[in-house]
């Protein structure tokens, strides 16, 4: 069992890069802003309940997947709001059941970044669109987030297409 976590700024391309992978691996995709989204139904976001509850349903999410043994893709953004242990502790859950976290880093220039936040398709998911926000969110340090394990490969998706990246991490995983 295993878990293929792609991690990188906001659209850096993981929920399309994880759809491609989902299609091609046939595994599910856990896109991170479902549980943005429930949660944020109760809590506003990154409120002491918000970050509780999040954590509370990726650890349940990642323990009862390894347990039935069931792989899927994993989108994570790296921001302030996020308990730095809470890697870690996903990790842990997952190799109790005999399965381990493959990292994926997306990377991509915040020129792009912010051309990309415009897009329409990030509207259905509530990401985030505004271009002021997204640079105070960052001038302020809210994307800041200690160094995750070593990615088992690293695609600058300003670079490649998101099918090109989805080969590429498929080699890798395969390597």
């Amino acid at each position: 069992m295993q878990v293929i976590f792609l991690h990188g700024p906001p659209a850096a391309g993981k929920y399309t890069i994880g759809r491609e992978l989902e299609r091609r691996l046939g595994i599910p995709l856990f896109h991170n802003h479902l549980t943005v989204d429930l949660v944020g139904t109760l809590f506003e976001f990154g409120t002491p309940g918000f970050v509780a509850l999040r954590e509370r349903i990726w650890l349940a999410a990642f323990e009862t997947a390894a347990a039935a043994g069931r792989s899927f893709i994993f989108t994570f953004a790296p921001e302030a709001s996020v308990d730095p242990g809470t890697i870690g502790r996903l990790q842990d859950v997952t190799a109790r059941h005999g399965g381990r976290l493959r990292f994926v880093e997306l990377r991509c220039r915040d020129e792009v970044v912010e051309a990309r936040l415009a897009h329409e398709s990030r509207e259905a998911f509530g990401k985030l669109r505004d271009v002021g926000l997204y640079r105070s969110i960052r001038a302020a340090g809210g994307f800041r987030f200690p160094a995750l394990p070593t990615a088992l490969v690293a695609i600058d998706t300003d670079a490649v297409s998101p099918a090109e990246a989805a080969s590429a991490i498929q080699a890798a995983l395969i390597a």
